[in-house]
């Protein structure tokens, strides 16, 4: 009976083993398959558009990103590193949620764009052929020349007390007509310490003699009761780069206006000069709507006041009536260092949900105008509602105060601010479905 069941049981392993073999075999065969079917991916096949659309708007020539990936050469001397920022998706950076909303100049790699990478990388960073008639990013970026460079009339000598400085510059546009903006662009000259600055437009010439004034000279107080024909042409911070409006539509700049730049420098102690430029982009065709800017600022805030004691967490509510229907074109949250999270949506008339933006772990040192995919439409009677959570705690390591201090509103990094900046149109039907 022993002797019995011991042989079945070898014919019964001998089969398992036999079925194994062949499972084994018809495996190797698949993958086998698999891998002659899908070649090795290469630089100008498969990884060299990826990067264009998420990576060389900052890492190219000039650009924000400490080096270039403009090239196949600087690309394979930076690839490990590139495996690494873009496998832990600390590269590219984007705060938004893309879950919530996407957008326009949304840069976020998909797993499969991760995974393509690492495969490259494993493969040796294979070059492969330039594929004939395809646009490269030299032509593609010396399309978008600017119309109108306008650098600071000089360069600034920054103070080298170790102090934040804040100084109002002007630039004298000297344009010929009224004018429509396609695109406007702020290029720091001094990347290290311009910190952000907001572009303004003077079409009276009266506020000429700010050129250069620290923001705390008691001086420009007669120079800010000049109405401004445009309060927030553009703002920059590190992580925004240049703003694009639809076809036939602009922002107006008027003939001979002046330009008015209230930029941020953070402290230095040697010697530094900054000789920030922006860039025009002039509306091409005929231009039938005018962009306007919406900026709900800390007196929105509903529960006043905008003051966040030492070690609390407070969250602030913002809920601002739309009076008549617009359509929006990009958005641009607005905190500083103890900002941690950030939300903007619609409530239109009929309890439908907006959603605008949703940044879960807010970055003082990267902000980014949003460009919505499509233009969004708010109804009349519509509020957008904000809510702004702060971290003014010794938990916080961004917090710029140790032991934590009571902060207020202010323009200081150190103070705190809580904006939300939108440009939009007076809505027209059909916009929803405006592609640019």
């Amino acid at each position: 009976m022993f002797y019995s069941a011991n042989k079945n049981a070898k014919s019964n392993a001998s089969a398992l083993a036999g079925m194994l073999k062949f499972s084994l075999h018809t495996a190797l065969l698949f993958v086998s398959g698999l891998c002659v079917a899908q070649p090795k991916p290469t630089y100008y096949g498969e990884i060299q558009p990826v990067l264009e659309k998420n990576c060389t708007s900052c890492h190219k020539p000039g650009g924000i990103g400490p080096f270039s990936l403009f090239t196949y050469a600087d690309v394979i001397s930076k690839g490990t590193f590139i495996g690494h920022v873009t496998q832990t998706r600390y590269m590219p950076p984007w705060k938004a949620d893309p879950d919530f909303r996407t957008f326009r100049n949304q840069t976020v790699l998909s797993q499969t764009e991760i995974d393509l990478i690492q495969l490259w990388l494993a493969e040796g960073m294979p070059k492969g052929k330039r594929k004939k008639n395809t646009k490269t990013i030299e032509v593609s970026e010396s399309s978008l020349n600017p119309d109108l460079t306008l650098p600071m009339v000089s360069s600034y000598q920054l103070t080298d007390q170790a102090k934040e400085d804040y100084r109002f510059f002007v630039i004298p546009t000297n344009l010929p007509a009224n004018t429509y903006l396609s695109a406007v662009e702020f290029i720091p000259g001094n990347r290290k310490q311009v910190h952000h600055s907001r572009v303004m437009v003077d079409s009276t010439q009266r506020i000429r003699g700010i050129d250069g004034m620290s923001e705390l000279d008691p001086g420009i107080k007669e120079f800010q009761t000049i109405p401004l024909a445009d309060e927030f042409l553009y703002g920059w911070a590190p992580g925004n780069t240049k703003i694009f409006f639809p076809p036939g539509t602009g922002k107006p700049i008027s003939k001979g206006a002046d330009l008015i730049l209230n930029i941020h420098y953070s402290p230095t102690s040697s010697a530094q000069k900054d000789q920030s430029v922006v860039n025009l982009y002039f509306a091409k065709g005929t231009v039938s709507r005018e962009v306007k800017t919406l900026t709900l600022k800390e007196s929105d805030i509903r529960n006043q006041p905008f003051f966040i004691e030492a070690e609390r967490k407070p969250t602030f509510y913002m809920d601002y009536l739309v009076n008549s229907d617009i359509s929006l074109i990009s958005i641009m949250p607005h905190m500083h260092f103890i900002g941690k999270s950030f939300i903007a949506y619609a409530i239109t008339p009929k309890n439908e949900n907006i959603p605008l933006i949703k940044i879960d772990d807010w970055n003082f040192n990267w902000q980014t105008t949003y460009q919505f995919k499509n233009l969004v439409k708010l109804p009349a009677g519509s509020r957008i509602r904000v809510e702004a959570k702060f971290d003014n705690t010794s938990e916080n390591p961004m917090n710029p105060n140790s032991p934590p201090k009571d902060i207020g509103y202010g323009w200081n990094s150190t103070d705190e601010m809580c904006d939300l900046v939108i440009y939009y149109l007076e809505y027209e039907e059909g916009d929803e479905n405006i592609d640019y």
